[in-house]
């Protein structure tokens, strides 16, 4: 039987037991009466205040600590996933990280340039378990970039999966899963190191200055 109580710990990047992590968890979940409340608000708060920026993309373990994310307010995927745990785990829900090659039909021109083909090979999202299961969402990209781009938000109830939509508001073909990699207890950054850093260099940093 798997061993749960290894997705309350923290790690060095998922900081549940860092001072602004968990005040800020504690206002967030106030006046919640469960776990699904709980992570529901954790989720929106991430998904929407910790907007998505693909230039935060580093090779470097500071870049994706949670209280420096939550600090910033940007994010790539991974970094938002990483919050999102450290926040889970610090209301003492299990919480882990989970990844996959996602194929993404909307992407920027220069990123399809930048990566060579329109699929991000190291898309990394959430998953808790809440009521005796695991439960996937992904809170990837924020309601103003998903307007502004024209796709559905990813709305999480704290009970059922919610990834990356397949199709855009028009119905034209948006994400597609084309391999997970399965779930960890903490940040396998040598691994994402070893895929990223041939795309964006061995020495890649988040590019604060960039919007």
């Amino acid at each position: 039987m798997e061993d749960i109580e290894m997705y309350v710990k923290p790690t060095a990047t998922i900081e549940s037991n860092h001072s602004a992590i968990i005040e800020t968890t504690r206002k967030l979940t106030e006046g919640c009466q469960n776990d699904t409340e709980r992570v529901a608000k954790l989720f929106y708060f991430v998904r929407d205040s910790i907007s998505y920026n693909v230039y935060m993309i580093s090779v470097f373990l500071d870049d994706f600590k949670a209280a420096t994310i939550l600090e910033r307010g940007k994010g790539y995927c991974v970094q938002k996933a990483v919050l999102l745990a450290a926040l889970g785990r610090a209301t003492g829900i299990p919480s882990r990280l989970a990844f996959a090659a996602i194929r993404n039909h909307k992407m920027p021109a220069h990123l399809v340039e930048r990566l060579g083909q329109n699929i991000a090979p190291r898309h990394g999202y959430n998953q808790f378990f809440i009521e005796g299961k695991w439960v996937t969402a992904a809170p990837t990209f924020d309601r103003k970039l998903c307007e502004k781009i024209e796709v559905p938000t990813v709305e999480f109830d704290g009970l059922h999966d919610a990834t990356l939509p397949e199709q855009d508001l028009r119905g034209e073909p948006y994400i597609e899963y084309v391999e997970k990699f399965g779930h960890f207890a903490d940040l396998p950054l040598e691994w994402i190191v070893a895929k990223i850093s041939k795309i964006w260099g061995t020495d890649k940093q988040a590019w604060l200055e960039k919007q």
